[in-house]
This record gives C-alpha cells, structure tokens and sequence, in this order.
C-alpha cells in the first residue's frame, strides 16, 4: 500500500479557467495568447486552460476541487475574486499591468481617438500621465461585480467612446454594446501568475508533508488531541479523542466544536487566551485529565489545542512514578504467620488482625514495648490488598519536632535553611498506595497531631513551602505504648484525633500474659541467633536449663528483653549449656533472672510490680498460690518468684500480722 505522503508527490496541477458571457467556440482568444507560455511550465506543471460560461465557473471549479483534481486555480478579474471566496483551493489572479494596458492602447488608437479603459477593483494612474502621448481622451473606470462592469461600459457608450480596453468579459461586454474591444493580453502577466501558482503549490505540498507527518504521529498517540481555528471550528482531531467522542475523524473535520460536545472551556479559551489545564472531565463513559493551551503564530493567537488522556492511565503512571523513586527499604518483610504464639490471646488477636486487613480502615495498636507492635503491623500490610505497595515505618518518638514534620510532609527547595535541592517527597508520599506505620504515635508533637488529623481527613499533604496539596492513597497504622486517653486528659495528646485513629484496635498482650508461649518464641528467637552466630548447639541443649527461668520471670522487656537474653545465653554457654548446668553459674550470665531484689511479679491486672512493694498478707496470698501451681515445690516456686529457698521459707513462715 503506497505511503499518502509518497501520493503527494505529484506535479502541480494547475487549471486556468477563461470565463466568458457567453460560451465561444474554445478556443478563446485570451486562451490562444496562453497556449504560447505552456512549453515553457512542461516539466513543472500540468496546465489545463478552460474556457466556460460564467454562470458554470463555479460549478466547474467545484467539481474539479471535489475530484482532486487541481491544485492551484488561475483566473482573471472579478471572476477570481468570486472563486476565493467559495473554495478551499487557492486561487492566482492574472493581473492586467500598465505595460500591458500601454500595448492596448497603442492598437486601440488606431480605431479611435475616444478610448475608455475597464479594468478589476483599480485605475491605473500613470496612464492619466502618457496620454497626451498618444493623442487620445482617455478615461477610466473600475469594477468588482458584474452589474458594475455592464454599468460602466454603458455609460462609455453613452459618452460616445468607441473602444474599451479591459479583459475578455469586458471586451465581450463592449461588443455586445456595439463597441470595439481590445483584449489585454500579456505573456509576461501570464508567466508571473503560473511562478505564483508553482510556489504556492510547493509551499501547499510542504505543509502537506508537515501535517501528514504530524498526523501520522497523533494517530500512534494515545491521548487525545483536538485542534481548533478562531472560529471554533475543528482543524485536527485524531482517531483516540474522536473515538472518546463517539465520532469519526472525517465527520468531526470543519465542525464546530460545539457540535462535538468535547469541553466547554474551549471557548473561552479562544475568547481569553488563557490556558485551562488539569480539568477533569467526562467523556462518553470515561473520565479524563484535560488541558486548553491557546495557540499564537506571530504573536496572534490562531486558535486553540485540548489534549487529553485517560484518569485511569494518569493515576497508572504516577504510581510508576512513584515506584521508580521509592526507596527500597520501604518493604514489609514479615507476615501474619510468622508471628508465633499459641495461646488463646494470640489466637484472638491474629484472627483480628486479619480481619482487619481486609479493610482500609485506621488502625491503632497497643501494647507495651517490645511485644512486637511494628510486626504486627507489617503482618497486616502484607494481608491486605496494598500488600505489593510500600510498607513505610517512622518512629515520632526517634525525631525533633521540626524534622519529624519535614520527614513525614516533604518540603519544596528553599522552605528552609539547609533544605535539598528540588525539594522532597515526605514518607506520606512514599507511603502511596501501601501503608504508613507510625510507632510511638502518643510521643507526636501536639501541632503536627494537627496536621497529621488534617491528612486523616483530606487524603492529601501540603509539603513544607508549598500551597498545593499532594493527593495520597495510603493505609494509616498507628502504635503505641502510652495511655492514650490519660494522655488527653493531660492534654498531651488530641480527642479528636484519637477517635480518628482509634477505628480499629489491636492490643498486643504482654509477654507474661502468654507465658505459654515463652517455649515456642525462645525456641525461634534461639534458631535466629544461632544462625547469625554460627553456633552449633542443640536448642534444647541451651533452653533446658533456662526455661524454669524463662517462664518464671515477668518480661518487664517483653519480647524484645528475651531476644536479649538468648542471645547472651548462647554466646556465653558456648556448647555447654545442658540440663546440670550450675544454677552459679547461669545467675553470673543471666543475672536480671536472678534479682530477687528487682524481679517484678505480673499481678492480677498484668502490672509489673516487686514483691517488696507489696503488703504482707498480699505477698502472703501470692507466694502461696505460686506454691499450689508447682505442687509444692519449694525450689520451683522459689524459681518462679525469683528468690532464694531460703528466702521463700522465712516469708512461708513469717507471723501474719
């Protein structure tokens, strides 16, 4: 199939058309005269001279335009004029020079010493001068209709003139008044009008290849374009925004803009020259992003462009965008599953957590420190549907107000002294589209409790220095260990944004809560530092000995203090860790579990608190129950409570008060 713009490439095809009042047999006068400059325009230009009635000129340049047929029209006087007015192809007057009018009136004078001179819209002036060189009265006239050119020779006639110099239509029209024409023709006037025609056609056929070019190139895009003129009418539609429209290109092409039902600012565009962008807008059944830009040429606006693309596509390549300048430490490594834990409160709270995940929904969690809060949250990251977007974890408590604000918003360059050139994203856009975990949320600094309330609300930040909002799509997990309500009542911390965090809850217990659980997590904790060590004992080899103690303790450090205490185990048993290990010896290693002075004991409400801040006869009641669950043992219960036997006798046997 052959290239449109190869098609194009063809020799200027240029048709002189000879309007008559009455059709001659062709061919004309005027066309012999111009049938002797051809040979010179053969290599090119294809020349065809017409010679027709003026009633059909206008349907015959029609039909010839229609057809493709011709490329640049050539015609003389008002006829001319008439036809620019209604084609599309351009249209090359044939003027008549002084010159040439001086070789007419040198013929004309042989007929008549009273000659009149008709020529299109304008006299010739100069002749006024030279007149008395020919011993002729001469006198001149104008037209631009028809009506105006019979009008004029019958006045000269009925001046007693008897020559009129002027086109083909005039002297046709002096004829018929009796009159003697003379035809001003000129080989010269001819040959300027076809080099006319010839430029006009070469600079027609390289805006042609320019906007083949050009259309070829808004065929490929995917965005729709829209171009239209002064008038509103459409000069360039491409096959995506016409199909947006539910129309044809071909049928769009020339019609009003109105007509298209494509954006009601394109007019004011056109009225204002102010640009429109980022408008979004409904077209057919999708939603776009739109921009008006107006178009100048020279300095003057010319018309006006509407691009547009897809919401869905723009909303894809920001998160593009995004991932491409997301940092990679921004991922959640840890899951639902591999929070270990058997006993009934955890059972409880992993299937909350699930639950929860399903959801977008606030999340605040709340637990004491070192119970695992940030692996929670990332175990609900990865359970959610964001779970492919970014995990991002700040601690509130970790930062001065001022860089926790520029940390969390973002800031644009110069917002402040020492800020970054180009500015930068905060972690609630990097947290677009996944999860931003904020730890320690009860330690936040009061005003930017207030901001942070602010983008709860709007689903927006306005970085540092900067008056536009940056839409964000992020999931907010808060964690604390504080009290939040006493905090409010303190007035350290916001009602209201409390309720806005509080919509779901997740209360992590407390290691002495689940103390069934000490075996299984010391186990794991055990297989992860023998890994990174290197170690080689066997787990049970280094837990067997420590579990009475384990278990017995009260965790003020929760999980992350047993993370502690296994690994310095394991450091320090070195392979000697076994069932008859010296009770001397691991209170040397591990001697917090030894402390009877600061081991705490869980109370009924799951306070750490010592046995020496307790009452006797609470103490008392507490020994013994310790006592009843181990059957008796005096050296396990001692164990459990953290003190000596010794000890453990005296306090069994001290007189109650």
């Amino acid at each position: 199939m052959a290239n449109p713009l190869q098609q194009a490439q063809h020799s200027a095809r240029i048709v002189i058309l000879l309007s008559h009042l009455q059709m001659l047999s062709p061919p004309s006068r005027l066309a012999l005269e111009l049938q002797g400059v051809l040979p010179a325009f053969a290599g090119a230009a294809d020349i065809r001279i017409i010679d027709l009635p003026i009633s059909d000129t206008l349907q015959q340049a029609q039909e010839l335009e229609r057809e493709k047929k011709v490329d640049v029209f050539i015609c003389t006087g008002a006829t001319g004029a008439y036809l620019r007015k209604h084609l599309a192809t351009p249209v090359v007057l044939m003027p008549l020079a002084d010159y040439d009018i001086l070789h007419a009136l040198e013929r004309a004078r042989r007929v008549s010493d009273r000659v009149a001179i008709l020529s299109y819209r304008n006299i010739h002036p100069k002749l006024e001068e030279v007149q008395t060189l020919f011993t002729v009265a001469l006198q001149q006239a104008a037209y631009t209709t028809l009506q105006q050119a019979e009008e004029a020779v019958r006045q000269f006639a009925s001046e007693g003139y008897e020559v009129i110099i002027g086109s083909s239509m005039v002297t046709e029209l002096a004829e018929q008044a009796g009159m003697t024409g003379i035809l001003v023709t000129s080989s010269s006037a001819a040959r300027q009008a076809l080099d006319d025609a010839l430029v006009i056609f070469k600079s027609a056929r390289a805006e042609a290849a320019k906007r083949q070019s050009l259309n070829t190139l808004l065929q490929h895009l995917t965005d729709g374009v829209l171009a239209v003129d002064m008038a509103g009418k459409v000069q360039t539609i491409n096959p995506a925004l016409a199909q947006l429209l539910g129309v044809s290109a071909e049928w769009a092409q020339l019609r009003p803009v109105a007509e298209l039902d494509a954006h009601p600012d394109i007019e004011q565009v056109l009225r204002t020259g102010i640009a429109v962008e980022n408008r979004i807008l409904r077209l057919g059944t999708q939603t776009v992003l739109a921009n008006i830009i107006p178009i100048y040429e020279d300095g003057e606006q010319t018309g006006a462009v509407l691009t547009c693309q897809d919401a869905g596509a723009v909303q894809r390549a920001d998160r593009q965008l995004r991932s491409s300048t997301r940092q990679t430490r921004f991922v959640a490594k840890y899951r639902l599953a591999h929070i270990v834990g058997d006993s009934t409160p955890m059972k409880q709270l992993l299937a909350l957590a699930e639950r929860c995940a399903q959801t977008d929904a606030t999340i605040l969690i709340q637990g004491e420190s070192g119970t695992g809060k940030e692996l929670l949250a990332q175990g609900v990251h990865n359970a959610s549907r964001r779970r492919k977007g970014p995990f991002v974890a700040v601690n509130c408590a970790a930062f001065p107000e001022n860089l926790l604000e520029s940390e969390l918003f973002g800031y644009e360059e110069g917002a402040f002294t020492g800020s970054r050139k180009g500015g930068k994203p905060g972690l609630f856009e990097a947290a677009h589209t996944g999860t931003i975990f904020l730890d320690e949320i009860g330690d936040m600094p009061l005003p930017l409790q207030t901001r942070l309330l602010r983008v709860l609300q709007e689903r927006e930040v306005v970085r540092l220095g900067s008056t536009e909002p940056t839409p964000i799509d992020v999931r907010i997990i808060a964690a604390t260990h504080r009290n939040l309500r006493q905090s409010i009542a303190e007035g350290g911390f916001r009602e209201d944004l409390y309720y806005r965090l509080n919509i779901l809850r997740l209360k992590l217990p407390a290691l002495r809560d689940r103390k069934e659980d000490i075996h299984a997590i010391a186990s794991h904790i055990l297989a992860q530092v023998q890994k990174r060590s290197g170690t080689a004992q066997m787990p049970q080899q280094v837990l067997q000995p420590l579990l009475p103690y384990l278990e017995s303790y009260s965790w003020p450090g929760n999980i992350r203090e047993l993370e502690n205490v296994i690994e310095r185990a394991v450091l320090s048993l070195d392979g000697r860790g076994d069932a008859s290990a010296d009770a001397r010896q691991l209170r040397n290693i591990l001697g917090d579990l030894f402390d009877e002075e600061n081991i705490p004991i869980t109370d009924d409400d799951g306070a750490g608190i010592n046995l020496k801040s307790l009452a006797k006869t609470t103490e008392l009641i507490r020994i013994r129950k310790v006592l009843d669950e181990c059957g008796g043992n005096l050296e396990h219960t001692a164990r459990r409570l953290g003190i000596s036997r010794s000890t453990l006798w005296r306090r069994l046997n001290q007189p109650q008060q």
